[in-house]
């Protein structure tokens, strides 16, 4: 995720915050598990998404349909790494830089990467323009995001997507999955949400974890407890941008330099874009 801090730091296969991970990356000398928080992430976004993992699949099948199964790849608003993870475990010669202003996520990829000489993780903020200028390659084969850019206004994304447009080279591709809300069809929209939301109403019941019991979680965590601290006084509470509609998305990129885009997957509350430059 983004947000205003302008400091930047960047880590192959090692740790800042998190303590020194072992060599597997599943632990450190704190014993923190960081497959464990790795599995706590999912399982928290999968009670806003059940078909994330379908969603990621289909992220992947498209990279490996048009940029072949060793593609470099920028994970852009990285997180703790949901996709590189994915991305590796499918395409073992695949290279990774993952883009974050998040200290604490950042800290989970750092312990689940540390000593994969595949990934590169890189801390800038997506709202300073000059943030490309600190990644490692000046191109990519793919950039890659998911559930991340829907806190920017349109404005912002607007600028974003052309930068994300010098990034890409020609061939590549650019794949955004997220919330994109088409206001011209209101009673599915609020059919799909109240249905989504007694959903999600069941399974907190059931013991699901939201997104705020999970940050308190990490708040507590002797390891991740700064670097938490640090992530809300950058961001404050989570606050959503614009949601625009998928023709939106599409129009946008193809006039920042993308040939053609259009969704490649729908669920009835989130859409896979593509972009090929």
């Amino acid at each position: 995720m983004t947000g205003t801090d302008r400091s930047t730091e960047t880590h192959t296969g090692a740790a800042g915050e998190a303590g020194n991970p072992a060599a597997d990356g599943t632990t450190d000398t704190f014993g923190t598990d960081w497959r464990a928080w790795q599995e706590s992430w999912d399982r928290q976004q999968e009670w806003y998404l059940p078909d994330r993992e379908e969603r990621f699949r289909v992220m992947l099948d498209m990279v490996e349909a048009l940029v072949g199964t060793a593609p470099r790849v920028l994970d852009l608003a990285c997180g703790t790494g949901s996709i590189t993870a994915r991305l590796l475990a499918r395409f073992p010669d695949a290279t990774s830089t993952g883009v974050d202003l998040d200290p604490a996520l950042l800290a989970i990829a750092e312990g689940t990467f540390a000593g994969d000489e595949r990934v590169t993780l890189v801390t800038a903020d997506l709202k300073d323009p000059d943030w490309v200028s600190r990644l490692p390659h000046d191109s990519y084969d793919a950039v890659l995001t998911a559930t991340a850019l829907h806190w920017l206004h349109r404005e912002p994304l607007a600028d974003l997507y052309g930068r994300i447009a010098g990034l890409v080279r020609d061939g590549g591709v650019f794949m955004n999955a997220d919330h994109m809300i088409d206001e011209t069809t209101p009673r599915i929209n609020a059919a799909e949400r109240a249905q989504r939301e007694a959903r999600m109403d069941q399974a907190r019941r059931d013991g699901a974890l939201d997104w705020a019991q999970w940050w308190q979680l990490a708040a507590r965590d002797p390891v991740l407890a700064g670097p938490t601290a640090r992530r809300f006084e950058i961001y404050g509470d989570h606050a959503d941008g614009d949601m625009p509609s998928a023709a939106w998305h599409a129009r946008v990129l193809r006039e920042a330099g993308f040939a053609e885009a259009r969704p490649v997957w729908c669920s009835p509350a989130d859409t896979l874009l593509l972009a090929l430059k």
